[in-house]
């Protein structure tokens, strides 16, 4: 079977945790753990968040004396994505002596009339307290919006067009390969009507949105999000919350999940199934060998169509 893994940016650095290598080091040990034994028994592609780094990238850059001016998104997006590609591939390769791994610097498709532009929303960077979220909103000109623990930093967020290495991605599954690609949801760039010329765009794209457009592209059989929750639940954080363990795109649609957190991830899900009749599942990492296989999750599968 192959399965797209979406990993969520907290599984490499979680909440409240210091941003230092050898923290994600560590982390990034467990993601290997985790993902071994499904990579043994299933063709794996593997994508992953990067809020928490790229929001590192972004203040260190705003803070260096040496730059005229900070680097744009889309190159902090690329230089996550070789450096979270570089610690997943070294410790897929301990988890898996003799597999072949490879990650890939992935470019999306986005486009430049996206109503996203005019309204961030994805979160990146760490939590703030409001006093200082406002502060760092009046010195550095950032949109700051409420996330579940805080204040934090949010940026353009357009939809995802295309992933333009898909191709290769296809022949390097075809040759054997676990592929870690379309990492924060890949560079966002723009193309020239007239030329095809790629622009670098300063956002920063849906991992699960790009995830699903991923799997689908590459035909998958199944879409794997994995986040620091063990399952979806309905009424998160309220006296009535519970855990939904069986869903359809309808049921998801229908349940108001929160923007900035579970609302990307179901919607994800729902498209996923939608456009191609396979199954999606959305849980804990530690958990996924168990997700795949039906005993821990939400599990997303098809309407039922009556007639």
């Amino acid at each position: 079977m192959r399965i797209v893994v979406a990993l969520g940016g907290n599984a490499l650095l979680h909440r409240g945790e210091r941003p230092d290598a050898a923290v994600q080091q560590a982390n990034i040990d467990r993601v290997a753990t985790a993902l071994a034994a499904l990579a043994h028994e299933h063709e794996l592609v593997i994508t992953h968040g990067n809020g928490p780094q790229i929001g590192l990238l972004a203040m260190e850059s705003e803070a260096d004396p040496a730059l005229s001016a900070p680097y744009p998104l889309d190159l902090l997006g690329a230089q996550t994505e070789g450096m979270i590609g570089s610690l997943l591939t070294r410790a897929m390769h301990d988890a898996l002596p003799g597999h072949r791994i490879a990650a890939l610097v992935t470019h999306t498709l986005v486009r430049a009339d996206d109503p996203a532009f005019e309204r961030p929303t994805k979160f990146v960077g760490q939590v703030y307290s409001a006093p200082v979220a406002k502060a760092l909103s009046r010195k550095r000109g950032w949109h700051i919006a409420r996330d579940t623990t805080g204040w934090r930093r949010v940026v353009a967020s357009p939809a995802p067009e295309r992933i333009l290495e898909t191709d290769t991605i296809h022949e390097l599954l075809n040759s054997g390969t676990l592929v870690i690609c379309a990492g924060g949801g890949g560079v966002p760039v723009t193309a020239d009507r007239d030329t095809g010329a790629l622009t670098g765009v300063e956002a920063v794209v849906d991992k699960d949105l790009t995830a699903a457009l991923l799997a689908e592209d590459l035909k998958a059989d199944f879409l794997l999000i994995l986040t620091d929750v063990p399952c979806v639940y309905e009424g998160y954080g309220t006296p009535d919350q519970h855990p939904l363990r069986d869903a359809t795109p309808r049921d998801l649609r229908h349940g108001g999940f929160p923007a900035g957190s579970m609302g990307p991830k179901t919607e994800a899900a729902a498209r996923f199934v939608e456009h191609t009749g396979g199954l999606a599942a959305i849980g804990a990492l530690d958990a996924a060998h168990e997700i795949v296989h039906g005993r821990s999750g939400t599990l997303i599968r098809p309407d039922l169509t009556v007639g």
